[in-house]
């Protein structure tokens, strides 16, 4: 049940059609803008109840509309020097083998499986230049299965967004 209206039960498979209401996306609107604000503030924002409120957020929680709470960090005020994505081209048996193996790797921040000659799409943060090498001639490289990576190194970030604007 989400928003007071239930959501229909698929296989694991398919995406399951959440039912949003416009209070339920009012309150995501309001946790986009401060993930922070208290039920209490919330509910004055929204002008339901503090426990109308939490039961909503923890529908869509449960049902997996929000996925969860989190902090950005700006990586240039922590010293990370270098942006870099990556597409990387693998042998399709081995796939599953490296999306896990890079999975794990702290320097990843993004993964993906995407269509065409490229199969996995990376994003990964790094101290410098000799740092991204290292992680090349040592995690990325040395991986069976792959065939060829292309690097771009990050210029300038105009835009950065995680997860979906309503």
């Amino acid at each position: 049940m989400l928003g007071g209206i239930p959501v229909q039960n698929k296989p694991k498979n398919e995406m399951p059609d959440a039912h949003i209401d416009e209070t339920d996306r009012k309150i995501i609107a309001a946790l986009l803008a401060n993930a922070r604000i208290s039920y209490t503030d919330l509910a004055k924002e929204i002008g339901l109840s503090r426990v109308a409120v939490q039961t909503r957020i923890n529908a869509m929680i449960e049902e997996g509309v929000i996925e969860r709470f989190t902090a950005v960090v700006n990586p240039v005020k922590l010293g990370i020097g270098v942006s870099a994505f990556f597409n990387v081209e693998v042998e399709p048996k081995f796939l599953q083998e490296i999306a896990d193996r890079l999975a794990e790797e702290p320097s990843v921040t993004s993964l993906y499986h995407m269509t065409g000659p490229s199969k996995l799409h990376m994003h990964g943060l790094f101290v410098d230049n000799p740092a991204m090498e290292t992680f090349l001639k040592e995690k990325l490289y040395p991986l069976p299965g792959i065939m060829s990576v292309d690097c771009q190194v990050l210029i300038t970030r105009y835009k950065s967004r995680m997860g979906w604007r309503l």
